[in-house]
């Protein structure tokens, strides 16, 4: 295998070979499910050693989550997949008209190291459900689950069917230089604008699944406790290290101090009184991001937490009071445990604040009066998001997961991520016993009035 040429070596399997049928699909989503629960425990392991996760969240946010997507599939791709006849105006009788879904054809998946067996395999399952061949890039900076993940797909996939690629920034860009039929990118917003301006050269159409700072705002009827429980779960769940972390919160000044209090009682019971010794709570990916991170913190702000120990690449959970948007940390997505409170005396205020920023991948609002709650999901643009709740929508493969301006393009999960890989090619099917004349020259009025009857 030549790096530089995988694109093409699929591309003439593809013609060679011709496309998977629906039965060959379903097969290899169910081999592929056999060989993840064969191999749970290395793959545990090896988001252990990548990313300090402990077992439970490995199955919950990895394992779990990628078996419920291959069930999900399995149980619709016969439905997804069958030709659709579709409804034909009068003016097109006696014709007939189909929706043919088919594979894009070879597609290129580029994958992130914050979730890297879950965002590896997530739009993999919707790539091979669609029926396409895949060139498959891991995360480098998680080499364990890189590893495995190679072991488990050579061992349902021919390299004809599916290529991984394992590397770096060199691979990557040797990847991009070749024409893929479709392209599918998780990561950070900049890396999305090159993988973008590398997709323009051929026309290529792309996913990017990117991110930003979404915000979770928390209207004075919410319940406090309530708020503070979901918050403090779902920005320390893998160390903060999750696209749709709640960034900031946004709070009437007036609650504050009890929020910041309840979320101190919670880390305490979710991780114990000494942090570090939790085998419940992950690391940061290595000392570039701990350093990075290191750099948002303010001392004089912080309320909770603060800790740090770089050898082990730990940082606490920590919540920082009062800040302010010039804030350093309120520059850039945060993809860490640091949690800003900014305090705010008007809601409206604090609304027209969120609609300053670029469009974020998730919203997160606390209220418990209806009114408001429609009215600020309904003036606020989000990818996705929860009412009273933090990241637990990602778990409905029924709800469409994506971005919206700079926070992504596209969308996946369920029968979305067969959309996506899917080209629905329309067909209209003519009869030759029957042709009405109406359409052919020469044309006159009466014509004319036939058309203008039909069309009008």
């Amino acid at each position: 295998m030549t790096l530089s040429n995988v694109a093409n070596q699929l591309r003439e399997a593809h013609q060679n070979y011709g496309r998977f049928d629906v039965n060959s699909r379903l097969e290899k989503l169910g081999l592929l499910k056999k060989v993840i629960l064969k191999y749970e425990s290395e793959i545990t392991h090896a988001l252990r050693s990548d990313l300090g996760k402990s077992a439970f969240e490995t199955y919950a946010t990895e394992i779990g989550f990628i078996l419920e997507e291959i069930n999900y599939t399995l149980k619709n791709l016969s439905s997804w997949a069958k030709i659709k006849k579709v409804k034909t105006p009068l003016t097109l009788f006696p014709g007939k008209s189909f929706i043919h879904p088919e594979p894009y054809g070879v597609v290129l998946l580029i994958s992130p190291w914050n979730y890297p067996f879950q965002l590896c395999l997530s739009p993999f399952i919707g790539a091979i459900a669609s029926g396409n061949r895949v060139v498959l890039k891991p995360s480098e900076f998680a080499l364990e689950t890189s590893s495995i993940i190679k072991k488990i797909i050579s061992e349902v996939f021919k390299e004809d069917e599916v290529i991984i690629v394992e590397g770096g920034l060199e691979e990557t860009q040797t990847l991009l230089k070749q024409k893929f039929d479709y392209i599918f990118f998780t990561g950070s917003t900049g890396v999305g604008k090159v993988i973008m301006k590398a997709a323009a050269e051929n026309l290529t159409p792309v996913t990017l699944e990117l991110g930003g700072k979404s915000p979770c705002l928390i209207e004075e009827s919410a319940n406090i406790d309530i708020a503070a429980k979901r918050v403090a779960w779902g920005k320390f769940l893998n160390a903060g290290q999750t696209c749709v972390a709640p960034d900031f919160v946004l709070i009437p000044a007036k609650l504050q101090d009890q929020f910041i209090e309840r979320l101190n009682y919670y880390i305490t019971t979710f991780y114990g009184l000494d942090v570090k010794t939790s085998h419940d709570y992950p690391r940061i990916v290595n000392h570039r991001h701990f350093d990075r991170l290191e750099q948002l913190l303010i001392p004089e702000k912080i309320a909770v937490g603060g800790q740090l120990i770089r050898e082990e690449n730990f940082i606490g959970p920590t919540v920082m009071k009062n800040v302010v948007w010039s804030d350093k940390v309120m520059q850039d997505e945060i993809f860490g445990p640091i949690l800003p409170i900014i305090p705010y005396e008007n809601l409206q205020e604090a609304i027209k604040q969120i609609l300053n920023l670029p469009k974020p991948l998730a919203f997160y609002l606390f209220s418990e009066d209806s009114e408001k709650q429609n009215q600020i999901i309904s003036m606020i643009p989000f990818g996705g998001g929860c009412i009273n709740d933090t990241v637990i929508h990602l778990a409905n493969p029924n709800l469409p997961f994506g971005g919206v301006g700079t926070s992504g393009i596209g969308s996946y999960h369920g029968q979305k991520s067969f959309d996506t890989f899917t080209h629905y090619k329309s067909l209209y099917q003519q009869g030759s016993l029957v042709d009405i004349p109406l359409r052919y020259p020469p044309y006159n009025e009466q014509k004319m009035n036939w058309i203008k009857f039909f069309l009008r």
